[in-house]
């Protein structure tokens, strides 16, 4: 398990991040129409943006910097997740105008165990950890961070250079 903070507050994860160079977990998230989003689904890269809710600022500016920099990506999925319900997530990326990433949630899925990032101790427990995974074109895990401090933002140019 991860230990992760919230303002300095340590509370655990259920696990680790996979590692890279492993194959990524298949998962199989809700879409904002209620669909679902499969990996098996995707084509090329994929970055995973996860996250606890849309609703706090540091996840919403997450999205809005991943919307951001997808324009520039080619052959790249990137796809924010968390345990908000989709409905949350379609209202957010409606009213924000964002339309260059995926959003999908977790809230009835194994994916948070399965990429072992559900919170399982403290105030956000049951909900996903800040993280971010970037998968090739063939299901590897190429780069993995598990954000220490919940309220920072990701490492956005690491993830992009992975890419590279």
């Amino acid at each position: 398990m991860a230990t992760v903070t919230l303002k300095g507050e340590p509370f655990e994860t259920i696990g680790n991040l996979p590692k890279v160079g492993e194959k990524a977990p298949e998962f199989c998230l809700v879409k904002d129409d209620l669909a679902e989003l499969r990996s098996a689904d995707l084509t090329g890269r994929i970055i995973l943006n996860i996250f606890p809710s849309v609703d706090t600022d540091t996840c919403a500016k997450s999205v809005r910097q991943f919307n951001e920099k997808a324009t520039a990506l080619k052959n790249t999925s990137v796809v924010c997740v968390s345990k908000d319900l989709p409905f949350a997530l379609a209202r957010f990326c409606g009213a924000e105008g964002l339309d260059k990433v995926a959003v999908a949630s977790a809230f009835r899925s194994g994916f948070g165990e399965d990429y072992g990032v559900t919170i399982k101790t403290g105030p956000l427990t049951g909900l996903l950890s800040r993280a971010v995974v970037v998968i090739d074109e063939t299901g590897t895990i190429i780069y993995t961070e598990q954000v220490a401090e919940t309220v920072d933002e990701p490492d956005y140019a690491s993830a992009l250079n992975a890419l590279n």
